[in-house]
Parts: structure tokens; sequence; C-alpha cells
């Protein structure tokens, strides 16, 4: 079942292929015989009604400094395409939103968007887990000081985070008695217009917190992400490390709690956060994890995946008209 596939993605000669969950992808894609094709978000053109891309064919493989290699450059009319992944990095910003505006453009009957574009913009990963309150850490959303300090009067130590940060950015722990809220709000005025999300303080954070990947609602795999010493963040991206770890009792009520509406969004890969007893974030514009899993466990989350996007193409075409 070869598969014309497109992905929009940021620049692909700069990732670290030891990590990165587009590779991984693409990779397994390629394995199973499928054309990849590479385009970035900027290079979208509705023109006539029709979008297209100025992108080049592309083929991988697993070798440092030598893991891409590129056609010429050519249109993509993307109608034509059976599958894109759309797996930019954050930031959530108009220019994401726009992408997501443009691909929910393309026919109904055109190519499988992973993830749907339309749910990917009404699914910001720290507003989107509000739906499912019961599950998270104590939490407040505001830019007023006062409130702040009663939630921390509350609470005690609390976690500020922006909304539309990512890759752990400008989160801040507050312990009872820190004298920078007032400092730390006014930077936050000026950089960001929306509200800032505050949590209670989870002290499990200090032993990594828990990234699960869901396949099409279902969990398929978790890494514990550790932060290193003085350091209040697990990411990745921030200098967490990474171990291996296993779904609790805990875990599998989580992700069967909102395992419906992701399926029901056509949110197939999705990485959500949980620490402790709580999820935190659900993630699904760019989730990484797949290989840190992959290496821990001896599985292929990638190989899982495409079972599912292979499934959902076949069962398009089979609902088509003759």
């Amino acid at each position: 079942m070869g598969l014309a596939v497109a992905i929009q993605m940021d620049p692909i000669e700069t990732i670290n292929i030891d990590a990165d969950s587009n590779f991984a992808l693409a990779l397994e894609a390629q394995t199973r015989g499928h054309a990849l094709f590479h385009y970035l978000p900027r290079a979208l053109t509705l023109r006539g009604g029709r979008l297209y891309a100025r992108g080049r064919a592309l083929s991988v493989q697993r070798e440092h400094g030598n893991h891409h290699r590129f056609g010429a450059f050519e249109e993509l009319d993307l109608a034509t395409f059976d599958v894109i992944l759309m797996r930019q990095d954050p930031p959530f910003d108009m220019a994401y939103i726009t992408a997501t505006h443009l691909l929910e453009l393309l026919p109904t009957e055109g190519p499988l968007v992973v993830n749907d574009p339309a749910s990917v913009r009404n699914a910001p990963e720290k507003l989107f887990v509000l739906k499912f309150k019961e599950l998270m850490p104590p939490t407040l959303l505001s830019l007023e000081a006062e409130e702040i300090r009663a939630f921390w009067d509350e609470h005690g130590d609390i976690i500020l985070k922006p909304l539309f940060g990512h890759a752990g950015a400008g989160i801040v722990h507050l312990r009872p008695g820190d004298e920078n809220l007032n400092s730390l709000l006014e930077m936050y005025a000026q950089i960001y217009r929306e509200p800032v999300m505050v949590q209670r303080y989870i002290p499990e954070v200090r032993n990594g917190d828990k990234r699960i990947i869901l396949i099409d609602g279902e969990p398929a795999g978790a890494v514990l992400r550790v932060p290193v010493t003085g350091e209040a963040r697990a990411n990745f991206h921030a200098g967490g490390r990474a171990g291996k770890t296993a779904l609790t009792p805990r875990d599998n009520e989580i992700c069967a709690a909102i395992g419906p509406t992701l399926r029901e969004r056509g949110l197939i890969l999705v990485g959500i956060d949980v620490l402790g007893d709580y999820i935190t974030e659900i993630n699904v514009t760019c989730p990484t994890g797949i290989q840190e899993i992959g290496r821990l466990n001896n599985d292929n989350l990638a190989a899982k995946v495409w079972d599912t996007i292979e499934a959902k193409v076949a069962a398009r075409a089979a609902r088509r008209p003759a």
C-alpha cells in the first residue's frame, strides 16, 4: 500500500535523529514503501481555492550528518496526496493557526491530515486539558496578582506557566515567601496578552513526569522524564533525561477518560503529561517521546502510528463512490 505522504514540518536538516519523532515516522513510512515529500509551513500557497506547497521529495536514513536527501523543489498539489503529517513545532501562534485553516480547506475526500487541523486549532495543550479538570491538579488561569496570591496562599508552592509556551519555556516554580511574583507578572504581561496558568506544585516532579503516547485514543507507551539537579522542569528540551516506566492503573484511568474525545476529534497521535496522579497537558501539535519509548521498551511506536494511518486511509477509500 504505497502512499504519497507530505510532511509539513520545520527544517529537517538540524533535527536530532536519535530523538526526533518526525524522523522516526518518516523512516517507518519509507520502510513501508510510502513516497515522502517535505515542505515548510511557510511554503503553503492557496491559489484559485486549491492548496499548494513548494516542497521536495525526501528520503531518510539513520546516519548522523547524512540523515536526509532532497529532490529538486517542485509545486506540490496537496489535494493529490494520501496523507499529510502536520508536524511543525510550536509556538502555537497565528502562523500555526493560519496553517490549520489552510489545511482545513482541503477537500473532504482528499488527504488524511494527521492530526486533524481543526481539532489541533481547537486544542491548545494547556487549554484543551481543562475539559478534564477532574483529572488535573488545582489550577487557576489569571493575570490578576490578587487572584494568584490567594491561590498561592491556599496551596503553598505553585507553578506558573505561559499558556502558549512550549518545551518548558517560561515555567517558574514559586515557593511561599518568594518576592518575585509581581515582577514575573509584569514580565508575562509585556510578552503575553492571555492569562497565565497557575497550578499547585506537585513534588513528585522531582522523580520525573510521565509522557504517555496515545495512538487513536489508546495508550501505546510511556517514558519518564526526569529533571536534572536544580531544575523544576522535566521536559527533554530543558535537559530532562529519559527513564523506563510502566503505566499505572491511574494512568490507564486517565487515558480511558480522554481517549474517546481524542478519537472523535481525529487526534491520532497525542502525547499527554502525567505528574503523580494528575494530567497536566495534552499535546496534539508535535508530541515527542516516540524514540525514547522505543529504545526503553524495545517497541516501534512509529509502526503502530502507521498501522493506524494506513487503516484509516483504506477505510476512507472504501467509502468513496466507485
